[in-house]
């Protein structure tokens, strides 16, 4: 059992961190791009390829598939292997086309299951990617966890980390759902909070546990002495 409920450790992140911005793109169109537009960056990066993706091309499926490969690289090569996410853009707007017209808006009025299974359609989209969406656009108050956020919890006690993340990320799921609060703004706050907070002192490797505004309800630094 984790010694801090929930509620109680976005309360102390929300002390310990500044308020976060609202979330930047609420499209479920668009936040597909953002997933695949360039591959292992941080969101600065990322912003910079949806830019050029944006000026140089456009982001309708229409013009993505319209586009030479070299136009789309000048986007995709913000990350690393830049040819397979020019193919993935593509990818996507061949879906978008011709599974969907389009228009990834009537998705979100789907029930849940068949909205997930929907975005799960596109490249790079799991079942944390498609919760996300769902829960930016105000589709769905779920609380989703990256890899940051989820790490944070599992460290907490939420539940133990298990060989498949899929696993991992399901047990911890269950853990949480009669503690979220359903507003979707304590939502996308808990949800960018546990992201900050997995990426700069709760990381994988070398945590800054001395520094963490959780460290007397967290039991893995004792279980881990490197910590």
């Amino acid at each position: 059992m984790p010694l801090l409920s929930l509620p109680q450790v976005i309360q102390q992140l929300q002390a310990f961190y500044e308020e976060p911005d609202p979330p930047g793109v609420t499209d479920p169109w668009e936040m597909i791009l953002w997933e695949n537009v360039a591959y292992l960056v941080d969101d600065e990066r990322r912003h910079e390829a949806m830019t050029v993706l944006r000026e140089r091309v456009g982001i309708s499926p229409a013009q993505i598939l319209a586009a030479p490969a070299d136009r789309l690289l000048e986007a995709t090569g913000y990350g690393i292997v830049p040819d397979q996410s020019v193919e993935k853009l593509r990818r996507c707007a061949e879906i978008a086309l011709h599974e969907f017209d389009g228009n990834l808006r009537p998705i979100l009025k789907r029930p849940l299951a068949q909205a997930k299974n929907a975005l799960k359609r596109f490249p790079g989209i799991g079942d944390p990617s498609a919760e996300k969406i769902l829960l930016f656009c105000h589709a769905f108050p779920l609380l989703s966890l990256e890899s940051n956020g989820l790490r944070v919890l599992v460290r907490l006690g939420f539940a133990e980390e298990k060989p498949s993340y899929s696993t991992t990320y399901r047990l911890v799921q269950e853990a949480i759902k009669e503690e979220l609060i359903n507003e979707y703004p304590w939502l996308n706050t808990a949800y960018q909070l546990l992201r900050r907070h997995g990426q700069e002192l709760c990381r994988r490797s070398k945590p800054q546990c001395e520094k963490c505004p959780l460290m007397k309800g967290c039991p893995w630094p004792t279980e881990h002495a490197g910590c």
